[in-house]
């Protein structure tokens, strides 16, 4: 059963998809009730005081109890175990729905700004009430709420979806600090001090919305995993006897907790094929299991019993550390002729090389062919997707 408090612990199971819905169904239910609630408080305190602040802001608890529905149903849908026409599962329905609270909070940024100009041109006078100064802060506490609640979802289970709705909280206390201080000033002031006020606070809504809208299309365009699971996860192949080296590696995110992914494997060309492929299998099984990865390992025998190869290897190392330190070469092959010896490797790519692909091949031809005019070399340079 899910528990309403401590939300913050650690959870080993964060990445099922039934338990993400759990949270997201919570999650969800607990916006829908707090803004209904705010809704019509606020749109009675907006009455009381004439504020167009806070009657904006009421309506703006509407559309954020539709932010709530959106969520309840896009957990609800991402939790759908994947069919015919999508294999991959339905887990990237969380980044649609943060995508359609991003629209939700931009619109809600543009009727705010309307509405303050609306209220610059034609001023009313906001009359003070206790009764709605206390609906007022009431609500800066129930959002704050809300955005600490959906923060803490949002960092347990890495859902994009409830970290858009804790920064619509957050916005949403920004808009009724904006009631508040129209609110207090109506003591001292018939000026409508709420109306420029209100359109710094939808330009700051705007801003944390674009932001919402920006970070979630990245994720749906295919953002790479963080480098360090990356290396975590290369790291874990090369701990198994009988790997001597990893590259290519591939991380396809299709939603939090369904992650699909392919590499290959350097293995001793001199060891018995089906042991290799026995060690892959083991390899393909333990990170499903660890890390809920779907991976598909390729085999690359490597020879490693030949000093004369050995012996190339290492002067093609010393090669690119003239170059670059960082670089690092794989799928390295010799093939001997009777005018020329090629070497065959691919390199990967590096942040920051102040030199082309183009370049980089032939500055690394160049300096093979200063040490031995027979070197003769077949360079690819493989572009990171981490």
């Amino acid at each position: 059963m899910l528990r309403l408090w401590p939300f913050c612990k650690a959870d080993k199971s964060i990445d099922d998809p039934a338990v993400r819905a759990k949270y997201g169904k919570l999650s969800g239910a607990v916006g829908i009730a707090v803004n209904l609630i705010l809704a019509v408080a606020k749109y009675a305190a907006g009455v009381l005081t004439g504020s167009v602040a806070v009657a904006a802001d009421a309506t703006n608890n509407l559309s954020d109890a539709a932010s709530s529905i959106l969520t309840l149903v896009g957990f609800k849908l991402s939790d759908k175990p994947a069919d015919k026409d999508h294999p991959y599962g339905h887990g990237r329905m969380e980044y649609i729905i943060a995508l359609a609270v991003s629209f939700l909070i931009l619109l809600m940024s543009v009727e705010l700004f309307k509405t303050s100009v609306d209220k610059i041109r034609r001023p009313e006078a906001v009359i003070y009430s206790t009764a709605a100064l206390v609906i007022l802060l009431c609500s800066i506490a129930a959002k704050l709420f809300l955005a600490v609640f959906n923060g803490c979802i949002a960092a347990r289970i890495h859902s994009s979806a409830a970290k858009a709705v804790a920064r619509d909280s957050l916005a949403d206390m920004a808009a009724t600090g904006v009631a508040l201080a129209a609110l207090l000033a109506s003591k001292w002031t018939d000026a409508p001090v709420d109306a420029p006020l209100g359109i710094v606070v939808s330009l700051f809504i705007f801003c944390s919305g674009f932001g919402i809208l920006r970070d979630t299309v990245t994720l749906l365009l295919g953002k790479p995993p963080e480098r360090a699971f990356f290396e975590r996860i290369e790291a874990e192949i090369l701990s198994y006897d009988g790997i001597v080296g990893v590259h290519d590696l591939m991380i396809h995110d299709y939603g939090p907790g369904r992650t699909y992914a392919s590499a290959h494997a350097e293995v001793p060309a001199h060891v018995d094929i089906l042991k290799s492929h026995e060690t892959v299998d083991l390899i393909e099984r333990d990170l499903l299991h660890k890390y809920g990865m779907h991976i598909s390992i390729h085999m690359d025998p490597v020879i490693t019993d030949d000093k004369s190869i050995d012996n190339l290897r290492a002067l093609c190392r010393e090669v690119l550390d003239s170059i670059d330190p960082s670089l690092t070469f794989h799928d390295f092959r010799v093939v001997e002729g009777v005018l020329q010896t090629m070497l065959i490797f691919d390199v990967a790519e590096v942040d920051d090389l102040p030199l082309s692909d183009e370049e980089l091949c032939r500055a690394i031809s160049e300096q093979l062919r200063k040490i031995d005019e027979r070197y003769f070399a077949v360079v690819n340079v493989d572009h990171a997707f981490n």
